[in-house]
């Protein structure tokens, strides 16, 4: 039968299906029953289910679960809040505050939102994405009071 006498060999697939094996950010998390006592640093993604106490450095995202506490800065591209932090967030392109969320420490972002009942205490910067630059002290005392009454 001609049909098992030849076969032909299967067709290559074009390059741009081809899998590429850096393409897509690792993921790593660190689970409800975890403490890490340390710096995390990855080039991907990172989900904080537990505790971290120490500096978290992403270079696609951090997301704080709800119930998850951070006791450290976090930098990152996007930071997604939903626990509780304690430290400065500075994230390149934005930072989401969740309902659920709790930061004591500054905000450094170009893009922010901040969902009813989220709480944020401290400074929210957005002039400079995740570039931080502090003015020097001034000598000059606080600027006057305008009168807002005419």
């Amino acid at each position: 039968m001609a049909i098992f006498s030849q076969q032909e060999p299967a067709p290559k697939p074009p390059a741009e299906t081809k899998r590429r094996a850096t393409t897509q950010p690792s993921l790593s998390m660190v689970a409800s029953d975890l403490t890490v006592v340390g710096d995390l640093e990855t080039e991907g993604v990172v989900k904080i289910e537990g505790r971290v106490q120490g500096t978290i450095r992403a270079g696609t995202q951090v997301l704080v679960a709800q119930g998850a506490v951070i006791q450290g800065d976090i930098n990152t591209k996007e930071a997604v809040v939903g626990g509780e932090v304690n430290g400065v967030i500075k994230a390149e392109e934005r930072v989401e505050i969740q309902a659920t969320a709790l930061v004591t420490g500054d905000i450094i972002t170009k893009r922010i939102v901040v969902l009813e009942g989220g709480r944020v205490n401290g400074e929210v910067k957005m002039d400079g994405g995740g570039k931080v630059t502090y003015p020097s002290p001034k000598s000059e005392g606080p600027a006057p009071a305008k009168d807002l009454v005419s």
